[in-house]
């Protein structure tokens, strides 16, 4: 199984829990997992046409999957999978 780390304002969509395990050979299958135990965080992750929305960064041990094969980097057991929201905003 994998880890996928939640970050706090999402936590509320998936039972308050800070991780969910998964079994999945890849960040795309993680995800869907993710989704599939706990739909309610689905629109906070994906668009409406089921695109990984744009301010939402995935990680796998710490690897951005941008630099990767996106969402069909391969994960194996053990791996930590890390959702990564942008933060914007705020005055200089």
């Amino acid at each position: 199984m994998s880890k996928i780390h939640i970050p706090t304002p999402l936590r509320q969509y998936v039972g308050k829990q800070a991780t969910v395990e998964v079994k999945a050979a890849t960040v795309a299958e993680a995800m869907d997992a993710l989704v599939k135990q706990h739909p309610d965080v689905r629109r906070h992750l994906y668009t409406e046409d089921g695109k990984l929305r744009a301010f939402v960064n995935l990680y796998v041990n710490d690897e951005d999957i941008r630099y990767l094969q996106k969402e069909a980097t391969a994960v194996n057991e053990g791996d930590n999978i890390s959702i990564v929201p942008s933060i914007a905003g705020g005055r200089v």
